[in-house]
């Protein structure tokens, strides 16, 4: 008797179609807790099959802008910091839907179980990332919907609705590794104003990121050894064809690394060579 209440393609896509984020996260929560502790009993769930939404379903706040009329705000100031917990909320939402969305929209390439392991695992924990930033937003009187967002968020998934390969180049391996070069820099903002629970909530999202942009090149690799394919110029191109800019360093190369994505993947990708020989 499985633990799961259906097949975890159709949890999937459940999540997808629900818009409220407390509540999509809730649910993408209780739906991890099943498929873990299913998995934790040794069994190996049915994964179903889905027809996901090619959007997913979202709160009518906040107003999504063209990431060029996103206000910019001073990161020195109180309003600056709101600005940036909401755009972390933001990200984390959406990482939210990539991970559930990568479960439900691929069903049609046989993965090992472990595949699906790993991606509940991320959006789970990206769920609670999602919860940790409403909360720092709420005990500064804001909340997740009361400043426009970057509408731009959810382009990757729909220029990659076809091509698991390109999903897996742009979104855990380009868009998430953006995460770990970037994180240090706000961790070192909020240390400079003493918020102590948005420092706690943006270190703990930086240790787990990582694991989600190694989860990407380890199932980038797999597909690649599996269809005796290089993996270097075949992320080259996919990047190229479906991430619609240039890398930007500095790169964190040490977590990049540590993520399993050499500097021979990102550094013939940025818009300059790089700073060390």
């Amino acid at each position: 008797m499985t633990m799961l209440s259906k097949p975890l393609a159709e949890m999937a896509d459940d999540v997808l179609r629900t818009a409220d984020g407390r509540a999509k996260t809730a649910l993408s929560r209780t739906y991890a807790a099943q498929w873990q502790a299913a998995r934790a009993a040794g069994e190996t769930p049915a994964i179903g099959s889905a027809t996901p939404p090619m959007q997913p379903a979202r709160p009518a706040e906040p107003a999504l802008l063209n990431p060029r009329d996103v206000p910019r705000r001073k990161p020195g100031t109180p309003e600056g910091r709101i600005a940036i917990l909401h755009a972390v909320a933001h990200i984390e939402l959406n990482a939210v839907d990539l991970h559930w969305d990568i479960i439900a929209r691929f069903t049609d390439t046989v993965m090992p179980i472990g595949f699906y392991d790993d991606w509940v695992k991320s959006a789970d924990e990206e769920s609670k990332h999602f919860n940790l930033m409403c909360d720092c937003l709420e005990a500064h009187g804001s909340h997740y919907g009361a400043l426009p967002a970057h509408a731009g968020m959810w382009r990757a998934a729909e220029d990659t609705a076809d091509d698991i390969l390109g999903r897996l180049a742009v979104v855990p391996m380009v868009l998430e590794a953006r995460g770990l070069d970037v994180t240090p820099g706000m961790i070192k903002i909020f240390k400079q104003a003493k918020d102590q629970m948005a420092i706690d909530a943006l270190d703990l999202i930086y240790a787990e990121e990582v694991h989600h942009v190694a989860y990407g090149s380890k199932w980038f690799h797999f597909l690649c050894g599996r269809d005796n394919l290089d993996p270097t110029p075949v992320f080259h191109d996919l990047v190229r064809r479906y991430f619609h800019s240039t890398l930007k360093p500095p790169f964190n190369e040490e977590k990049r690394a540590e993520a399993g994505i050499p500097p021979d993947f990102y550094w013939p990708l940025s818009n300059q060579p790089p700073t060390h020989s």
